[in-house]
């Protein structure tokens, strides 16, 4: 085995080791690459894929899909946000979906903890968030839905200050 093949599978391992201690169910879809969702309280989980690539770590994470309005004032809010993250930062992919996205040296492995601790943080801290720039429409319908027929809003209470206000308007 080459030098670079058993710093690769030194690494496959060091992933393997840090999701087995914490607990976290996950998938090797193939040699290096490993699917796994981060557990949330705003943004239930996190989907997550890291990447052990023939030259550096790759991690992926899903936060949240196209915003439906207000693109400018969503990815402004997101570039703003990379100023103030360590190691990853917000990308849009071709659909215009969000995720947190890193491609960092194989040295980062050893600060996996605090990378995935980043990613778990950083959705979870700003999907409301996003939800409230890029969905506020769609969010005020449900609500005013709710409201009309007597339903429960608790999956919309984050949103409730601002619904509430412009009730009163």
């Amino acid at each position: 085995m080459s030098q670079h093949a058993e710093a690769n599978a030194q690494h496959r391992e060091t992933i393997r080791t840090w999701l087995n201690e914490n607990e976290i169910e996950f998938e090797e879809t193939e040699a290096g690459m490993f699917s796994f969702a981060l557990p949330g309280e705003k943004k239930l989980q996190t989907p997550v894929r890291v990447d052990v690539g023939e030259h550096a770590l790759g991690i992926h994470a899903f936060v949240c899909r196209n915003p439906d309005e207000n693109h400018e004032g969503v990815f402004r809010w997101l570039l703003e946000k990379n100023l103030r993250l360590f190691g990853v930062a917000f990308a849009v992919d071709r659909h215009g979906d969000i995720y947190l996205d890193a491609r960092l040296p194989f040295s980062a492995v050893a600060h996996l903890d605090q990378l995935l601790g980043t990613v778990l943080t950083t959705a979870d801290e700003s999907f409301n968030t996003i939800l409230e720039l890029g969905f506020a429409t769609s969010i005020r319908k449900e609500w005013e839905w709710r409201i009309s027929r007597g339903e429960s809003t608790k999956n919309l209470e984050a949103f409730r200050g601002w619904l509430e206000a412009d009730e009163e308007s």
